[in-house]
């Protein structure tokens, strides 16, 4: 069913955001969405996310200290690569360099290393941001930890620019159970962020049709996956004018729940 023609605008008084829930403290930006519109937002996973076990990474000879930069697209690729590490006894060298799509994502190392902004780079969501950075290191050599099955822009700028970089698989992406939403998204609003979680829609719920429901898209493979499934999209980002989902969707409810 094709959904392109846009609706009418609606107010929206639920979002269902396909992630899990943020820490609270300090406030997340999603709470003060839901203070500043009267809303109700909840959280539920439509992905889980299973790391390779060691030998299983082994089968791709890669040696990760071969290689002189990382590149990190989410928190589950820096978990998922410093557990490889330390599973295979690997201390990643001091000099490295750290390549993130986010500031979030950048801070989020802090976990594994002394963070130094020499030696950490990144971006603010946008992927020509994250381009432009990595156009001035092209004489590294990149290892980008991803999932099995992986689809990126940035191994396609890579390639295209010519770089010298591996993709390492250290973790896969599979839809989450959601059988206790029997079937209904009951919400306004849903808000997805991978192309896994656009399969997990239609793989939990075989008889979804969009009708007034407003779909939220973050990032350009969501959106290729968005656009193969026919689904309407109201809400997208990253885009000039938001550059974050958060901003995105602030940006739709200060339109849709305009007082009349």
């Amino acid at each position: 069913m094709n959904n392109s023609q846009q609706p009418a605008l609606k107010p929206v008084k639920s979002i269902l955001i396909s992630q899990p829930k943020p820490p609270e403290i300090p406030k997340s930006p999603y709470q003060d969405l839901a203070e500043k519109y009267k809303i109700k937002i909840d959280f539920r996973q439509f992905i889980q996310v299973r790391g390779l076990a060691a030998k299983d990474f082994r089968k791709q000879r890669i040696n990760i200290l071969d290689y002189t930069a990382v590149i990190f697209t989410s928190r589950n690729a820096i978990d998922h690569f410093f557990r490889i590490c330390e599973e295979l006894r690997i201390r990643m060298p001091e000099m490295t360099k750290y390549f993130c799509v986010t500031e979030a994502i950048a801070v989020y190392l802090q976990k594994y290393i002394q963070y130094r902004k020499r030696k950490v780079f990144y971006g603010a969501g946008k992927e020509t941001e994250l381009f432009d950075l990595l156009k001035k290191h092209l004489t590294e050599k990149f290892i980008f930890p991803c999932t099995v099955n992986h689809k990126d822009v940035y191994t396609e700028y890579l390639k295209n620019n010519n770089a010298d970089f591996v993709e390492a698989m250290m973790y896969e992406t599979v839809a989450a159970d959601l059988t206790d939403m029997k079937g209904k998204i009951g919400y306004d609003m849903i808000v997805l962020f991978t192309p896994t979680g656009v399969a997990s829609l239609f793989q939990n719920f075989p008889d979804f049709e969009q009708g007034d429901l407003r779909i939220g898209c973050m990032g350009g493979a969501t959106l290729k996956a968005m656009e193969e499934q026919h689904l309407r999209i109201d809400v997208k980002a990253p885009t000039p004018e938001s550059p974050s989902i958060i901003m995105a969707i602030d940006n739709y409810l200060a339109k849709a729940n305009k007082k009349k």
